[in-house]
């Protein structure tokens, strides 16, 4: 089995200081430690899935193609740092406009991961900056990490091991 590090988009891989959606990649910068973090948890075998809410696409305030070509912009810039992203996951809905099964805090995002690539859930962590994504990877039964939203990821490295 494979061992993963799950990870919120916003506040935590991305810096969302000025910007609760982040609709243009103009706008994308990565929080402090990203690179860094990232590639030492590559080296401890981790395989990395993003797992973010993007609930702006359901409110009118962003679009499937916007975050998409954002996805691609961060995956392009990481993967220039020979760090590789195995999978986005997002839940374009939001709970102001309809149910729906895949938005943080459900789980459903990481189970579907869990199964897709034999991730032992017991050896696999979710990063996050909201009380939602800590609820998300206890429901789905992996470690989780709360931090500051927009702080440098750095400080994650000597709780994983």
């Amino acid at each position: 089995m494979q061992k993963a590090i799950f990870i919120d988009r916003d506040g935590v891989i991305s810096n969302n200081r000025d910007h609760y959606y982040l609709t243009q990649v103009e706008d994308f910068q990565f929080n402090p430690g990203v690179f860094e973090t990232l590639a030492e948890l590559q080296n401890r075998g981790y395989i990395f899935i993003v797992i973010t809410n993007q609930g702006g696409i359901s409110q009118g305030m962003n679009s499937v193609k916007n975050v998409d070509n954002i996805h691609d912009h961060m995956d392009a810039l990481l993967n220039l740092k020979g760090i590789k992203i195995r999978e986005i996951y997002y839940c374009p809905h939001h709970s102001d406009n309809e149910a729906c099964l895949c938005r943080k805090p459900l789980p459903l995002m990481i189970e579907k991961t869990l199964a897709r690539y034999n991730i032992d859930p017991q050896q696999s962590w979710f990063i996050g900056d909201s009380e939602r994504d800590v609820e998300a990877g206890k429901a789905a039964g992996v470690q989780t990490i709360l931090i500051n939203p927009n702080s440098n990821l750095t400080q994650v490295l000597d709780r994983i091991h």
